[in-house]
């Protein structure tokens, strides 16, 4: 565990509440100091929802620490359970109160509760959010789940979708209508909208479909393990995965062939176009979870033509499969949870996409390259109110006009750029329908500090000449060209000069 300003992940236990808010009839009881309540927020604020999580906190202060902290958590439960009444209930400790070792299962166990209690024991200080969530479920699934008799016709569970969830609502709902297509029942769908009564009940059905490995990749071993059950490795995100998707499927039910409505499926218009020329060969960078990292580098070298030029990850549990695929690529793997040396990388590749999470949708402003988020973490705006899942045929057309959308407003600006000089698109206009209006950030670009390289006239206005995405690159070569050569102004000449000096 390390300080951040940023986080990609959270710790263990906030996995732990993406689960627990996700399902119904459950709630977790969770040792910790006050302050530790901020995570209601991430749930409230960013997925909009119209509840608390069905977390209590104990909530202990400076002063409990000289008395007794277990006093407190068994307390906590009692209430929980007699106020909520819950149909199971699990128990864990934050980073904070991990520390103080009162053994949260423990303590509920004596308590001698009328309902199961699953402990959780998640180490805040070695691993991180995926890792909770995943064990979260796990534990959840092996202490409820007991064998049951097969339902009449080939059903399947869908596995892994969770609160916070980057588009897991309207994944499930495009997955059910493929299952449909198909004429698959679908037995149950968890931890989202599931109780734990539906969890005794997963083994009614033939298969699971690991929708999110990161959240159901444990659970969904051990159901293999011990029930037999088989499981689908594919994630139906692109047209190539969910034709795979569907073959795997297939292949578990022993049917040779299916139907599935591609009717819906909008993605290829656009390739049948000659505009799709301009996109051919884009340099993108990639960078999120494993799974939407893995699924997104397939769609961009197989449904995008884009050129890769990096992919990562943040999640260490998946650093191998990005390294492998990274290496079938032939680029290289970054497996880092700092956001800095991400933003190293993309300075350094100097990509004309950025396919990320909202990190790099903010690295992206800062290094003036577009971006598209696919993957969490993210924020409100990418938690939409409308229908847009990513998997499935419906997705696919979801991904393209994410992605192309910012490709399509770069061309918008770098055809502003040439047309700069002209009297309504100039620096100083300001936007065009509103009158008398000037640009700030100009003024304040061009009076920088006095310890700037200055530009003159002439050089600025051939640097506009430059297509926008490699600008920025041109600009800072230029400037360190000047510096490391005693320039304390650049010319139009010097410009051409230093072009001369890094093409060699």
């Amino acid at each position: 565990m390390k300080l951040s300003i940023w986080t990609y992940e959270g710790p263990p236990h906030v996995g732990a509440m993406r689960v627990a808010t996700a399902m119904e009839k459950l709630h977790f009881v969770l040792h910790a100091p006050q302050g530790d309540t901020y995570a209601d927020l991430l749930f409230t604020m960013i997925e909009r929802g119209n509840k608390r999580p069905p977390v209590t906190y104990t909530t202990f202060q400076a002063r409990d620490l000289g008395a007794d902290t277990a006093d407190l958590f068994k307390k906590a439960c009692k209430e929980a359970v007699e106020r909520f009444k819950p149909e199971a209930l699990l128990v864990g400790a934050s980073c904070t109160a991990e520390l103080i070792q009162d053994d949260p299962g423990g303590l509920a166990d004596a308590l001698n509760l009328e309902i199961p209690v699953i402990p959780l024991e998640l180490p805040s200080y070695q691993r991180k959010e995926n890792f909770g969530t995943d064990e979260t479920f796990y534990q959840i699934v092996k202490a409820l789940s007991c064998a049951q008799e097969k339902t009449k016709k080939f059903s399947v569970n869908i596995l892994g979708p969770t609160a916070l969830g980057f588009r897991h609502r309207d994944d499930v709902r495009e997955l059910k209508t493929i299952l449909d297509d198909l004429d698959i029942d679908l037995n149950t769908v968890a931890p989202l909208g599931a109780s734990p009564s539906s969890i005794k009940s997963l083994t009614k059905a033939h298969a699971n479909v690991m929708l999110y490995p990161e959240s159901s990749e444990l659970a969904c071993r051990w159901l293999k393990e011990n029930f037999g059950m088989p499981y689908t490795e594919h994630t139906p995100i692109g047209i190539n995965s969910t034709k795979d998707f569907i073959k795997e499927l297939n292949k578990i039910r022993g049917v040779k062939d299916s139907f599935s409505d591609t009717s819906r499926l909008n993605f290829d218009w656009w390739s049948k176009s000659v505009d799709s020329n301009y996109f051919t060969g884009k340099r993108v960078f990639i960078f999120g979870d494993a799974t939407h990292v893995a699924t997104a580098s397939r769609i961009a070298k197989e449904e995008m033509a884009f050129s890769i030029v990096g992919i990562g990850c943040y999640n260490r549990e998946y650093a191998r499969k990005i390294r492998s695929l990274a290496k079938d690529l032939s680029v290289d793997a970054l497996i880092s949870d700092d956001y800095l040396e991400v933003e190293r990388r993309i300075a350094d590749l100097q990509p004309e996409l950025i396919l990320g999470s909202q990190m790099e949708r903010h690295i992206g402003k800062r290094l003036g390259i577009p971006c598209a988020v696919i993957s969490a973490p993210f924020h409100v705006q990418d938690h939409p109110a409308r229908f847009s899942p990513q998997v499935g045929w419906e997705g696919a057309n979801v991904i393209f006009d994410t992605w192309v959308h910012p490709l399509v407003m770069g061309l918008e600006e770098h055809l502003l750029g040439m047309f700069r000089e002209d009297f309504e698109f100039n620096d100083t206009a300001g936007p065009s329908h509103l009158t008398n209006s000037k640009s700030k950030l100009n003024e304040e670009k061009e009076t920088g500090a006095d310890n700037e390289i200055r530009w003159a006239p002439e050089a600025t206005k051939e640097l506009k000449k430059i297509p926008f995405f490699v600008r920025g690159k041109a600009k800072r070569n230029t400037e360190k060209f000047a510096f490391e050569n005693g320039h304390s102004a650049i010319t139009k000449d010097l410009l051409y000069e230093a072009k001369a000096h890094y093409a060699r």
